[in-house]
């Protein structure tokens, strides 16, 4: 099977994260994958990013944030690279929905959707860098 393996890299802005789903929306494309498996995906990356983007980096312009999407034999992988604050989110529990209902809050429940997505999350600390990995199992078919 032909490896593949695309990336990209943006400064961490919210306007940015556009360009990140555009990018996940046509590498994906071109593998055939459903739209619906797709739009999933997008999601989860989109989460993930968004929250190294907000949280993690200030939103500062002059730091970059790195996407790259790598073909396993089982499926596919997503590295999240970037400099900022390390924070391993994946140890929060799932909120309690009802409870985010009542008291009418906003967010909380991305980390959640993406658990519910990948099939595997994992987070590392490398030197000056932080690094979320994403799997998704996935028969996947190179046009």
């Amino acid at each position: 099977m032909k490896k593949m393996m695309e990336k990209i890299k943006i400064a961490c802005t919210t306007e940015n994260l556009k360009d990140v789903r555009k990018f996940v929306n046509t590498t994906l494309s071109k593998l055939h994958i459903p739209e619906n498996e797709i739009n999933m995906i997008v999601l989860a990356v989109d989460e993930i990013c968004a929250n190294r983007i907000i949280h993690s980096n200030k939103s500062d312009k002059n730091n970059q944030l790195e996407v790259q999407i790598s073909d396993r034999s089982e499926g596919l992988e997503f590295n999240i690279k970037d400099s900022g604050e390390f924070y391993d989110n994946t140890i929060q529990d799932d909120p309690n929905i009802p409870t985010l209902i009542k008291e009418k809050r906003k967010g909380g429940i991305g980390l959640m959707l993406v658990r519910r997505i990948m099939d595997t999350i994992e987070v590392k600390k490398e030197e000056s860098y932080t690094t979320y990995t994403l799997f998704k199992k996935l028969n996947i078919s190179h046009a």
